[in-house]
């Protein structure tokens, strides 16, 4: 049997290496001059494996998809990907948060280990895939290069950020072209652009701190850190928010400063500060619960002198500084373009994909596997496990077709 894998990213090399050590002749095609490049750039050169977490933790950390994926990860867990890797001999370790790094730290690493995996498939590099077109029981596929035909293919082409890497959506126009439904793309796991200026804050960070918003009716909130940039903000519980609200029309944004204090707590303290500093400054009061570079910035929205003495700040003032760093408002303008997300949200409708073997309910023998599918999670490897366990379902159900043959 002839299959053909548009991609030779993380899905693609996987499951070329799965089908190329069984009776199945593999051909993958990619238009960059080498595989792996986003793989090359994952986790900060670093590469992110998976998660090592039950397959529980995996699915509660889907955004969309949960449901869809249990099937998949049931087959190819995250710690089938750590034995995978450690039998590839790659080694691998697991730092905070249960993120599994490639003890060498180097991607390079990862993608080595692929393409050994894959080494009896033909890959054709600088050979990008330009149709699609079932033809009875084959496929055509067509490239920049030539026409070829096989018995099945494997859209592996992934999502449509960090287009330099090569992921430029070719996946998405392929599916259209043959009938399947592409939800809308939208960034994910991506910085937030803000009406406000920040820019005189640009790397300033804050630990310890509960990001809420409201958008379209809906509460989120996330605790942790972040940072500002230029012109919004960013880290890890940024990055989060971005993936629940990316869809949003109306966005509501706060800060809560002191997340471990109750409104009245808070209130007790301010109330100590300004009686222990009755001569000192609002600026000087506030730096024992703000970064000093953001004390600007937070009285601005108060509409408050920072030189002005503790002892003359209201009732009513106090109350308002009180609400402030509970609530501090973000004026939300939207999310960073596209090819800032980390991953892509949106994809082949996942109503148009058999969940157990990823092969399409429009056409027999196509499938699509990886960052393609309207599948997207958040940080800490979940997203690259998607990559792996689809690809594993793939090829198991290829392979037992080969066997049935």
């Amino acid at each position: 049997m002839k299959v053909a894998i548009v991609g030779a990213g993380a899905s693609g090399l996987f499951l070329g290496g799965l089908l190329s050590n069984s009776e199945t002749e593999v051909t993958i095609f990619d238009g960059n001059e080498k595989c792996g490049k986003k793989i090359f750039i994952t986790g900060k050169g670093r590469c992110n494996i998976t998660n090592a977490c039950d397959n529980e933790t995996y699915l509660s950390n889907i955004v969309n998809g949960e449901k869809f994926m249990r099937s998949a990860i049931s087959k190819f867990t995250p710690f089938d990907t750590i034995n995978f890797f450690e039998e590839q001999g790659l080694a691998v370790k697991v730092e905070r948060g249960n993120r599994v790094f490639p003890v060498s730290d180097k991607s390079s690493d990862v993608i080595k280990a692929l393409e050994n995996y894959c080494r009896n498939a033909e890959i054709k590099l600088h050979e990008k895939v330009v149709a699609i077109k079932p033809q009875s029981d084959k496929f055509l596929v067509k490239t920049e290069k030539s026409s070829y035909t096989f018995d099945k293919v494997v859209i592996a082409t992934g999502g449509k950020s960090y287009s330099a890497t090569g992921s430029s959506g070719d996946g998405y126009k392929f599916a259209k072209m043959l009938g399947h439904n592409v939800v809308s793309l939208v960034p994910a796991l991506v910085p937030i652009e803000l009406k406000d200026k920040v820019s005189d804050m640009q790397g300033l960070p804050l630990k310890n701190v509960t990001l809420y918003a409201v958008a379209d009716g809906k509460k989120y909130s996330f605790f942790g850190e972040m940072l500002f940039t230029d012109i919004g903000i960013t880290g890890p519980i940024v990055l989060t928010m971005s993936s629940y609200i990316n869809r949003a029309k109306n966005v509501d944004l706060y800060i809560d400063f002191k997340p471990a204090l109750s409104e009245e707590q808070l209130d007790a303290r301010l109330l100590r500060e300004f009686e222990a500093g009755k001569n000192k400054t609002l600026f000087n009061i506030l730096r024992t619960l703000l970064p000093k570079n953001f004390i600007k910035f937070f009285l601005s929205k108060a509409e408050l002198n920072e030189q002005r003495q503790a002892n003359s700040i209201t009732v009513m003032e106090r109350r308002m500084l009180k609400t402030l760093l509970k609530h501090f408002p973000l004026a939300y303008k939207g999310l960073y373009p596209i090819d800032a997300g980390v991953v892509t949200s949106g994809g082949i409708d996942l109503k148009d994909v058999n969940p157990s073997s990823m092969e399409s309910k429009i056409h027999k023998g196509l499938y699509f596997i990886g960052e393609v599918l309207d599948v997207d999670c958040l940080t800490g490897g979940f997203n690259l496990q998607i990559a792996f366990s689809t690809a594993y379902a793939c090829g198991q159900a290829i392979i037992k077709e080969v066997k049935n043959v």
